[in-house]
């Protein structure tokens, strides 16, 4: 096989590197021409060398401008492809949105092969004015696990992963009170400077009369028992380009509620039956129901479409062909 790249791996508990070392140990599965390089290493490579990396801003730097120097500084001497996570968009602001448009386009143009998440991702790229050339789709995984069957439940809402604004927090803390829920479950931390933010979230929940539980961080087993313990699973982003909160309910066999959008409707495709997609205006009715009526919470599914051989199949594809 040609061309297959090294694959760039980074440290830590950020979402996209947690990710990006479980789909290249995939790939390592697949074909054992793969090899890692963790980011110190990079330095000693060769001038040409070929890697891939994933890009989130936030991953590359302390600012958008510092992230997408970082990279391209690298692409000058390497021949980096990239998956881009977390892509620019109007829930960004008015202040972080031109920023995060020019460093993710500087990034895209230094790369020798442009790879996101999902259709709506690739739309975005022409709709943010962040790249107009090829780009490949290729789907997060998701891995059904084997005690993905439906058990009792702790009566809370759930939201999982990073808390952040826009996560969508905000709009489940307020379906849970008008649903007559007294009780929510965090699943996770803070971001990276939004513990206040949190703090404050927890304080506003509260004058809903909705308890807040944060959990901090979980390990990979724990965060499972807790998810499917839940009694509603929810996803409220209004900034998603694609999810890995979204991936990890459906494979503890969890159903959850999602709030449309273009993203949501694409996975509700994907992988029919494990999602109940409703309208913003309906969230707190559909939380009602999924109370009333918990097995509407659990997919039941014994087979999902795009496992994580799924997709590290398909990143060899892209490799093979030489795809930009």
């Amino acid at each position: 096989m040609t061309g297959v790249p090294l694959l760039l791996v980074h440290p830590g508990d950020h979402g996209v590197a947690v990710y990006a070392r479980e789909l290249a140990s995939a790939i390592r599965e697949r074909s054992d021409e793969v090899r890692t390089v963790d980011p110190p290493a990079l330095t000693s490579l060769a001038a040409g060398t070929a890697v891939h990396a994933h890009f989130t801003d936030r991953l590359w730097g302390d600012s958008p401008e510092e992230a997408s120097s970082t990279f391209g500084a690298l692409a000058r001497r390497l021949r980096i492809s990239v998956t881009l996570h977390d892509l620019p968009q109007e829930s960004d602001g008015e202040r972080n949105l031109p920023r995060r448009r020019r460093a993710y386009a500087l990034v895209a143009a230094a790369a020798t092969g442009v790879t996101v998440n999902s259709e709506h991702e690739r739309a975005l790229l022409q709709e943010e004015g962040v790249w107009t050339g090829p780009a490949t789709a290729i789907p997060l995984p998701v891995e059904l696990q084997a005690d993905a069957v439906e058990q009792s439940s702790d009566g809370s809402l759930g939201v999982l992963g990073y808390f952040y604004p826009g996560k969508g927090h905000d709009e489940a803390a307020q379906a849970a009170a008008t649903a007559g829920m007294t009780r929510m479950t965090v699943l996770g931390r803070a971001s990276d400077g939004h513990a206040a933010d949190l703090d404050a979230f927890v304080r506003r929940a509260a004058d809903l009369g909705v308890e807040v539980e944060v959990t901090g961080w979980l390990d990979d087993r724990e965060i499972a028992r807790r998810g499917r313990a839940v009694a509603v699973p929810v996803i409220a982003h209004r900034h998603i380009s694609a999810s890995g909160s979204l991936a990890s309910w459906i494979g503890w066999g969890r159903r959850p509620v999602a709030v449309r959008n273009r993203y949501i409707d694409e996975m509700a495709m994907l992988r029919p039956g494990t999602l109940s997609p409703v309208d913003a205006t309906d969230l707190a009715e559909a939380v009602r129901r999924a109370v009333e009526v918990p097995r509407i919470t659990w997919h039941g599914l014994a087979r999902l479409p795009l496992s994580r051989a799924d997709v590290a199949d398909a990143y060899l594809r892209v490799w093979e062909r030489g795809q930009r």
